[in-house]
């Protein structure tokens, strides 16, 4: 197992490359992919070219993913972290909602992090141990109207963090989730804007999440000496209480 170096999935914009940055600064080496590149991705990449790999590649493509798995095996003699980030949205009733949407749900927010998480879980069982963290959602939690299969691929990652807790406890691989709140993104920008006015309103603290808030979850999960596996830590201000 190499301690500095995480599987990021998703890092090319938006919560990915704030988790991305973050790991960066705490001076681990960092391996991301996404759909594909972006500025901040090439800028990375000459800030850090020991420490960063980028490659563009979408996640339902498993033949790819499992190639840059080894690539990052090879790269730096281990894996020691993976957070399962990348997913995409919905906002359809599911009466209307086309089949092949569906599928696509179904394939890159369930399916691709199963697939991606078995492929750096080969290598972290030769390494001795590491962590992984699941990126889920309040949706998972609560019932949401117009969100029903996304919600169902959020679950089922809760669902599976948890199971995969039980089987890879004993050999050392810890496994939690963060699900948080509604934030401004690309993802929500669906809702429209008096949904999430309702939602900061209804919110304890008044505002709705930031990318930011996350991150001292993600720091006791990836990198503290600590006794926590299978558990899922709601980050949503408190709208979901």
């Amino acid at each position: 197992m190499n301690p500095n170096a995480v599987i990021i999935s998703g890092g090319s914009r938006g919560l990915g490359l704030v988790l991305v940055k973050h790991v960066l600064a705490r001076g681990c080496a960092v391996a991301t992919f996404a759909r594909s590149a972006t500025p901040d991705m090439a800028a990375l990449a000459k800030e850090f070219p020991d420490r960063f790999l980028f490659e563009p590649f979408d996640s339902a493509n498993t033949a790819a993913m499992d190639t840059f798995v080894g690539k990052v095996f090879a790269k730096w003699g281990g894996i020691y972290g993976l957070v399962n980030n990348a997913a995409i949205g919905q906002d359809h009733l599911l009466a209307n909602m086309p089949v092949e949407v569906i599928g696509q749900l179904l394939d890159v927010n369930l399916k691709a992090p199963i697939l991606l998480t078995r492929a750096v879980v080969r290598r972290m069982l030769l390494g001795g141990g590491g962590r992984i963290v699941n990126i889920t959602s309040i949706c998972g939690q609560r019932g949401y109207a117009a969100l029903t299969v996304y919600s169902a691929t959020k679950g089922g990652m809760d669902a599976f963090t948890r199971s995969l807790a039980r089987e890879l406890g004993g050999r050392g691989i810890w496994v939690n989730s963060i699900a948080p709140g509604f934030f401004p993104s690309a993802m929500s920008s669906s809702l429209a804007a008096r949904q999430l006015d309702t939602i900061r309103r209804r919110t304890p603290t008044e505002r709705l999440c930031k990318e930011e808030d996350l991150l001292p979850v993600l720091d006791t999960l990836l990198f503290a000496e600590s006794n926590i596996t299978g558990m899922t830590y709601v980050v949503d201000g408190g709208s979901s209480i």
